[in-house]
C-alpha cells in the first residue's frame, strides 16, 4: 500500500505558496490599501494574513448584497 503522504505534504506547500502570492496580490491593490486605512487596528506586517482575510470577508459579504 502506497502512502499518500508525499503527495497531501506538496499539495499544502503549494497552497501555501498560491495563499502567499495572492495574499501579496491583494495587499497591493489600491482597494486593500483604502480599506486598511480606514481599519482602527495596528497596520504591523504581522497581521497581514489576518487583515487580507478580514477584507476578503467583508468584501464577499458586501457583494452578496
Amino acid at each position: 500500500m502506497l502512502s499518500s503522504t508525499p503527495s497531501r505534504n506538496r499539495k499544502s506547500d503549494q497552497d501555501h505558496e498560491i495563499w502567499e502570492h495572492l495574499k501579496q496580490a491583494i495587499a497591493d491593490c489600491s482597494g486593500f490599501k483604502q480599506w486598511q486605512s480606514g481599519q482602527t487596528t495596528d497596520h504591523d506586517s504581522s497581521l497581514l494574513d489576518q487583515q487580507v482575510r478580514c477584507y476578503l470577508r467583508e468584501t464577499l459579504e458586501t457583494l452578496a448584497y
